[in-house]
């Protein structure tokens, strides 16, 4: 049976509805397809040679190559720091064998090699792998053995991920020579990075962390070369790009002569070598005309060579210590304070003279002591001797003590000492092209600086609801403050090089001879050169501050230092006896501490020798601690610093006065 045909399916008309709906949905297809299209081709046409030009850049990376240093040089050129070339041996971190037992064995059989213990080894992969690019290579060995290369480079196969490579070392030839004065270098520190002095520096920069290499550290640095390499996404090394080349620092020409620093340090040596447990002082060598600094020492001292390589903590606390200052690197010369002793009376004596206490004639300190204040305190000449009235001339000579403690008590009606004392550059911090801090002013103690001290303590206990913070100057000014002033004592500080500029000042106020002087800027550099030798920039210091001193009074107070190296009874004359040239200078001994036995004090020397005809003069400051007498410690070393200067055969005299 056949089935009927279908009836034919009608069309049903679209409703105006669907078909708007329809419409909006295929408009909005349609420009979401045109969007995409016009992004597609704005990112390939238009902005691709961006993209892959920035696609380039993010597998580039860069690492600096160091510039050598510039050279530290003396005032004739020599060298006293340089870079020098050296072997280090490096883990390139990539090319390791995995973590574990195999990466360990690698280890053992490389610190077998360089003597080196293989979980330091380790240890210095994991920390400079966190703080050094992944495709930075990682020194584990400086100045690398001639064997030990021998061996890596023979046995390649047996030390994967290990290299060799030659680098640039700072050098001090000359050991601890002048170390304190040349400071040293390492790598910058976080403290650094990132501060004016070092923006743009990249972490692992070496700079100049002291001395010169401090202060001078813009011109000796250079500038650093790139090396640019090729990783991949996961920053892994894949190939070497291009280069430049580092540019090296100029050479810093100094003040210093290298064989008077040499004698300075000699002399020293053998001083303190016949001192029973005594290693520490400092000398300063100036020329008193312009302050240009021909020799400085502080003692202990240590090779900044040292400093070169890693060291261990006990061999950084060795040279560093463990607080500001008593270590081998502290720099006593300029920031060693202490009181002066009988070095002051000079000063002592002009405040005397211009403030009208004293004549040059005026007789006084007859007695073994003098009796001073309502409550009679006994200030007395050292071993209670009595030298009888003198006048000033003579009094300087024999450093009497009584004659100055009665001119302290003369002069504390006001503070013509201290006004005298700052005049000639104590109470100050010297301008000198050294790194140095605001303590290095040291003290000049007077009744205004005891009540400041004394309400700092106030609001300090206040503060902090405490009995006692250590600050108070304790009572109130009084005359026996001002008498021991007058000797270098009490709560007087100053550095060996605020002594040098004191007596500098009174050198080259005398050479004038018209009372009119300069107290002279040290300075240590004068010059910057490139690495031809060729002059860059003449180093000039600040200007100095120009003074005036009555002629006359100078005249007296010189005539007391000569008298002292040249004359019987003088306080360093027996050490000077034979010097060919005229000496001017005063001995000291100062009680440091609460010792009060003087075998134990600070020994003290100044003097100014102006040499033939006054035109090769020099100033010699030398201070040692726990000394004993300035005339039996501290002038030996000058007389043998100065005998190098002007060509004198060199003889360690010894004195034997016990004058403060």
């Amino acid at each position: 049976m056949i089935d009927p045909a279908a009836p034919p399916e009608r069309n049903l008309p679209v409703s105006p509805q669907l078909a708007l709906r329809v419409a909006v949905v295929g408009g909005v297809a349609l420009a979401l397809f045109a969007i995409v299209f016009f992004r597609l081709w704005y990112l390939q046409v238009l902005s691709g040679s961006q993209y892959r030009q920035e696609a380039n850049v993010n597998k580039v990376r860069s690492l600096p190559i160091a510039a050598p240093r510039g050279e530290i040089l003396d005032r004739d050129g020599q060298v006293l720091a340089s870079d020098r070339p050296s072997y280090v041996v490096q883990i390139v971190p990539d090319q390791l064998p995995p973590p574990g037992a195999p990466r360990i064995a690698l280890y053992r059989r490389l610190g077998k090699v360089l003597d080196l213990p293989w979980r330091d080894i380790e240890s210095t992969v994991v920390t400079k792998r966190v703080v050094q690019p992944k495709y930075a290579d990682i020194t584990i060995k400086v100045d690398a053995s001639y064997a030990a290369l021998t061996v890596l480079q023979e046995h390649q196969l047996d030390f994967p991920g290990v290299n060799e490579s030659q680098v640039q070392l700072r050098d001090y030839p000359d050991g601890d020579l002048a170390a304190q004065v040349l400071g040293y270098v390492d790598q910058i520190n976080s403290a650094e990075l990132g501060t004016p002095a070092y923006r743009g520096i990249p972490q692992g920069t070496v700079i100049g962390q002291d001395g010169i290499e401090a202060e001078y550290d813009s011109y000796l640095r250079g500038r650093a070369g790139e090396q640019r390499l090729e990783v991949d996404a996961a920053g892994q090394y894949v190939g070497s790009l291009s280069s430049v080349a580092p540019v090296a620092g100029h050479s810093v020409k100094l003040t210093l002569d290298k064989g008077l620093q040499e004698a300075g340090d000699n002399a020293m040596s053998e001083v303190m070598a016949g001192l029973p447990g005594v290693n520490a002082g400092a000398f300063v060598a100036m020329d008193p005309r312009t302050g240009a600094v021909l020799a400085m020492g502080s003692f202990p001292t240590y090779d900044p060579n040292q400093l070169v390589r890693p060291i261990t903590q006990s061999q950084y606390n060795a040279i560093f210590g463990t607080g500001t200052s008593d270590g081998p690197a502290f720099n006593r010369a300029i920031d060693g304070l202490y009181p002066t002793g009988s070095t002051f009376k000079p000063i002592t004596a002009l405040a005397g003279l211009k403030a009208g206490l004293i004549t040059p004639s005026t007789l006084m300190g007859g007695g073994q002591c003098v009796a001073v204040g309502l409550d009679h305190q006994q200030f007395c000449n050292s071993g209670k001797a009595d030298y009888g009235d003198l006048d000033l001339e003579n009094a300087i000579k024999v450093s009497e003590d009584t004659y100055f403690y009665e001119l302290g008590a003369e002069a504390n009606s006001g503070t013509s000492i201290q006004q005298m004392a700052r005049m000639l550059g104590l109470g100050t911090v010297p301008q000198i092209d050294l790194p140095i801090g605001a303590s290095a002013a040291g003290i000049v103690p007077d009744a205004a600086w005891v009540r400041q001290l004394n309400a700092q303590e106030s609001a300090c206990e206040r503060q902090h609801h405490v009995a006692s913070c250590g600050i108070s100057a304790g009572e109130p000014w009084t005359i026996g403050d001002n008498v021991n002033l007058a000797v270098g004592q009490g709560d007087l500080l100053a550095s060996p090089l605020q002594m040098a500029v004191v007596y500098s000042t009174l050198a080259n106020t005398y050479m004038n001879g018209n009372g009119h002087g300069i107290v002279p800027v040290p300075h240590l550099v004068q010059e910057i050169d490139d690495t031809n030798g060729r002059l860059v920039q003449q180093i000039s210091p600040p200007a100095p501050r120009h003074v005036y001193i009555n002629p006359s009074d100078l005249d007296v107070v010189m005539a007391g230092l000569h008298a002292a190296t040249s004359q019987p009874g003088g306080t360093s004359a027996d050490v000077w006896a034979g010097f060919p040239y005229p000496v001017y200078g005063k001995t000291g001994t100062a009680q440091h501490g609460t010792s009060g036995d003087y075998t134990a004090d600070q020994a003290w020397y100044d003097c100014y020798i102006p040499g033939p005809n006054g035109t090769h003069p020099i100033e010699i400051t030398v201070t040692i601690e726990k000394g004993g007498f300035g005339d039996a410690a501290a002038a030996p070393v000058a007389r043998l610093i100065a005998s190098q200067w002007f060509g004198v055969t060199a003889k360690l005299v010894r004195g034997t006065n016990s004058t403060l």
